[in-house]
Formats: C-alpha cells, sequence, structure tokens
C-alpha cells in the first residue's frame, strides 16, 4: 500500500506540472491571438497545428497511443483557439449528426457549432460571414457520392480547406433500450439503407419512419415510448437514450468524407489534396487529352466524379481530386495545361489530406 500511495503522489505532482504547464501555453494562445487579429491572420491555421502533431508523434516513443495524443492535442487546440477567437462552424443540423460529429473531430468541442437545415444551409452561412468554417458530407464509402454537395459547388465560391474521414457505426436506441417495447423506428433513409439486412432479420414487420437526419430520428424517438431511432453514439449522448443494439450497420468498413469550406485558401503542408471541377467541349478524345498532363505530371488522382452541368443537355461537370498543392510546381504546372482544354475550370481549393 505504501508502494501504490507512493505512485500516486507522483501522479499528483506530474498533474500540477501539466496543469501548470496548460495554463502557459493558454497565455501564450491568447497573446498570439492578439498579434493575429492586428495583423488580420486566420486563428485558425491547419497546417500549424498538423505540423504540431507531427513532430510529437515522432518523439512519441509510448506507451501513450498515437491515437489518444492526436485526441488530446484537438482538445489543446480547440480551447486554444476559443481563448484567441471564438470559432463558428456551420454544419448540417440538428446537432448530434454524423456531420456535427465530423465537425467535432476535426474542430474540438470547443468550437461554436451552428446547425443548418440543409446542405445548402452550410454554404450560405459562411459566404455571409455568420461561420467562419463549415462542414458538408461529400461521399459515403457504400452509397456512393452526396451529389447535392458538388452541385453548391456550383454556385458558391468557396473553397475547400479541409477533408475529414469519419468511421460510421449505426446503433438502434430508444428510452427504454428494450427492444420488444419499440413498435416503430425513426431512421434517416441512407441510415436505413445501411442497416437494411439486420433491420429485416432483427425487426421484421416494424414501422420505419423516415426523418431528415440521424439526430432528428433520435429526437423523436426521444418523444416516443414505443419509438427506436438508428443513430449515432453523439445523439445516444444528447438525447437521452439507450442502447438497444450497438453496430448494426451491414457493412462494417462504413466511412463518411465530410469537407471543410470556408472563404480562404491554406498554404501547402506537403502532405495535401487538390481539389478542381470543369467542363470539357464534347469531342472524341477529349477524356483523354484531360488526364494526359496528370500523367505526365505523374500526379495520382485520388477521384473523378462527373454531374450534368444544368445548362444544357448532355454536358457534363468534372469534378477531380488530385494528390498535391496548388503551389506545388507540378500541379501548377498540370493545371494550366488543364485548362487549355477545358470551356470552364473551377479551383476549389489545396487542402491537408487526411491521415
Amino acid at each position: 500500500m505504501d508502494e501504490l500511495k507512493r505512485l500516486r503522489e507522483q501522479i499528483d505532482r506530474i498533474d500540477d506540472k501539466i496543469l501548470e504547464l496548460l495554463t502557459k501555453r493558454a497565455n501564450l494562445a491568447i497573446r498570439i491571438g492578439k498579434i493575429k487579429k492586428k495583423s488580420l491572420i486566420n486563428a485558425y491555421v491547419p497546417e500549424r497545428e498538423k505540423a504540431i502533431i507531427e513532430r510529437l508523434l515522432k518523439k512519441n516513443k509510448g506507451p501513450f497511443p498515437d491515437n489518444a495524443l492526436k485526441l488530446i492535442y484537438r482538445e489543446i487546440f480547440s480551447v486554444s483557439r476559443s481563448l484567441e477567437e471564438p470559432l463558428k462552424v456551420a454544419c448540417l443540423g440538428p446537432l448530434a449528426t454524423f456531420t456535427h460529429l465530423a465537425a467535432v473531430k476535426h474542430f474540438g468541442t470547443s468550437a461554436q457549432y451552428l446547425p443548418e437545415e440543409s446542405i445548402k444551409g452550410v454554404f450560405e452561412a459562411v459566404l455571409r460571414d455568420w461561420a467562419n468554417f463549415g462542414v458538408v458530407p461529400v461521399e459515403n464509402s457504400i452509397e456512393g457520392v452526396v451529389s447535392y454537395t458538388l452541385d453548391m459547388f456550383m454556385d458558391y465560391d468557396l473553397f475547400i480547406s479541409g477533408e475529414i474521414m469519419l468511421e460510421i457505426s449505426h446503433n438502434l436506441l430508444s428510452l427504454t433500450g428494450e427492444k420488444a417495447k419499440i413498435k416503430r423506428i425513426y431512421s434517416h433513409p441512407q441510415a436505413t439503407a445501411q442497416c437494411r439486412r439486420w433491420l429485416e432479420k432483427n425487426m421484421p414487420g416494424v414501422e420505419i419512419i423516415e426523418a431528415t437526419s440521424t439526430a432528428r430520428a433520435a429526437e423523436l424517438a426521444s418523444k416516443d415510448p414505443e419509438g427506436g431511432a438508428i443513430a449515432g453514439d453523439l445523439a445516444a449522448q444528447y438525447y437521452d437514450l439507450e442502447f438497444v443494439e450497438r453496430h448494426i450497420e451491414d457493412f462494417k468498413d462504413n466511412f463518411t468524407r465530410f469537407l471543410v469550406i470556408s472563404k480562404t485558401m491554406v498554404p501547402r503542408t506537403g502532405k495535401d489534396k487538390t481539389s478542381i471541377m470543369l467542363s470539357l467541349k464534347d469531342r472524341p478524345g477529349a477524356l483523354h487529352d484531360l488526364l494526359t498532363p496528370f500523367k505526365e505530371a505523374k500526379i495520382n488522382l485520388t477521384k473523378i466524379e462527373s454531374r450534368p452541368s444544368k445548362t444544357k443537355a448532355w454536358q457534363y461537370i468534372f469534378f477531380i481530386d488530385l494528390e498535391g498543392h496548388i503551389q506545388d510546381q507540378k500541379v501548377k504546372k498540370a493545371l494550366e495545361k488543364v485548362k487549355e482544354i477545358c470551356i470552364d475550370f473551377k479551383f476549389l481549393g489545396s487542402y491537408p489530406r487526411h491521415d
């Protein structure tokens, strides 16, 4: 017992030191915030945060896990930013959606989150300076691309300043946590589709009622003693629901990619991605000519998606993600060649790749 007491006293002394150092760091963050404000520099500098984490991970020799270290520093960054200048982030609402969870994962819990009713509302909030940043879903590894998000880039002159990958895990929630008491289940259509096999096997004949989001489904279930909801962990916490069954999705390797949008570009980090949108004249070999500059520059294209232009029949807009930053010389030269064969070309942003 004496040994246990001695070790606990050592931990107490270390905790006191950690608190002292966090206080010093916070005071430095406040001073930096004043300098940034005076110099009209953004409070959020993702490339700086990324560099800090990468430096610490290289120094980390364990046993503290790298993932845990990342989470701790995300929160330290979030609190530090709030001391410099409160950060407002618009996201697809209500709160406790997967989009909100992705935003929290990226910006931390100390940001101010502004729930919007639609993806267009998120773009509008950023455009009108109601929010510094917005977070919107762009594609799911199972269900595919979120077409509406891509359409918004045609109408709004905003930049992509980051991406977030979030593993999607669905749960069946209710007030009591008892499966037998559930007479109806509230769910967003995409969540229903991703859990269809489980529902057919475990809840046959139970009515599925469509909701505008998984968070809205949880909210409806929180007011219905005979209702259940398909939603995430955060929704259970927000709406005080019990878990009936965890991880009911049919496919476990289920990820959604979210984009961070803003009015400003972000500098290169060395591990970046660039997104563009363009349209081509309808002629033989047009797509080949588009891809050639990337092949010659040995630039990897990570995604190509096409959407109808909505202005002319059978004319398409291509959305392309490629590795590298617009400030990289080979990327810049390749895009200059691409512009020459395009009817329209729009640079959407260069931003840090998600690890």
